[in-house]
């Protein structure tokens, strides 16, 4: 059977690959993850199912529970690293001990940041319709100092208000810029209007809001011919949406490179270079500190 018989037979009926069909999808998934990591298994399965693979997967979740088990397969072998394979669905919660003040200060310096965003006109936000988003986004956001919220659709109610309280009992008024990654179907595009207004009720009037969906949209889905599926007939919601796209649809380095994009752009020029020479400088002296809290230990 043929590449492209098989992927027609396979919507219609179960198709057992063969151990060399197996092989050649193992290969793309490694490809894919080497040019580009970490990723989403949901981002992954998108990229498999581009039928100008050598062995495309179907797009369904037969296709998407099979893409997922190759990922833990490849994964338990070594044949990718674990960290190759974002996932922010499963966090412990971890309680840090320290064998005393020089250990504390220095654990703390390999954790010290200069402040980014000192010297810029905005602060910054990043806030995504799912964890599997968010956690393709984490390390940038994470390199940016910016925060990053995965949302978690339209039962986020409490979540809008707490952050509306942070920011208005700072004492920081520049506006707030949030940028917002989310589905593009007849919820999706409803959510992001829904935790706009939110966020708008409970954040103070003398701070301005700017709230941008930077993905996906329409324009996105035509520029990278983004995979679709037809819209349930049964919703009745957002009629003028004919087709959906899931956010992790569009390739991770893509989405990477937007969100960079966007945020650099209201970062004061060459912040990030700066703030580089002053954390290697700070995390300097609290070494020397730690060493010499270590060393007044040992003395007494």
């Amino acid at each position: 059977m043929s590449t492209k018989e098989f992927y027609r037979a396979s919507t219609i009926k179960r198709v057992r690959r063969t151990a060399a069909q197996v092989e050649q999808l193992d290969r793309q998934i490694i490809e894919v993850l080497r040019q580009d990591h970490p990723q989403s298994v949901r981002h992954v399965f998108y990229r498999m199912t581009d039928p100008r693979l050598p062995e495309p997967v179907e797009k369904s979740d037969r296709g998407y529970r099979h893409v997922q088990e190759r990922c833990v397969s490849l994964r338990r072998s070594g044949a990718i690293p674990y960290a190759w394979i974002a996932d922010m669905s499963r966090q412990g919660y971890h309680v840090d001990t320290f064998s005393g003040a020089s250990d504390f200060v220095e654990r703390m310096a390999g954790l010290y940041r200069s402040d980014l965003w000192a010297d810029s006109d905005y602060r910054c936000e990043v806030w995504a319709e799912s964890r599997s988003i968010a956690s393709v986004l984490l390390k940038d956001c994470q390199n940016l100092a910016v925060s990053l919220f995965p949302c978690g659709g339209f039962s986020s109610l409490s979540f809008v208000h707490e952050t509306a309280s942070q920011h208005n009992d700072s004492d920081d008024w520049r506006p707030l810029q949030i940028f917002y990654i989310g589905d593009y179907d007849p919820a999706g595009v409803l959510i992001d209007r829904s935790l706009e207004q939110e966020m708008r009720r409970h954040l103070s009037d003398d701070i301005e809001l700017r709230f941008e969906r930077i993905g996906i949209n329409l324009d996105q889905i035509e520029e990278f011919n983004l995979p679709t599926k037809p819209r349930k007939e049964s919703d009745a919601r957002s009629q003028h949406i004919a087709f959906t796209v899931e956010a992790e649809a569009m390739p991770a380095g893509i989405m990477r490179q937007i969100l960079r994009q966007k945020v650099e752009a209201l970062l004061p020029e060459n912040a990030l270079a700066v703030a580089k020479v002053a954390e290697q400088s700070e995390r300097a002296h609290l070494i020397q500190m730690a060493q010499f809290l270590y060393d007044s230990q040992r003395g007494a």
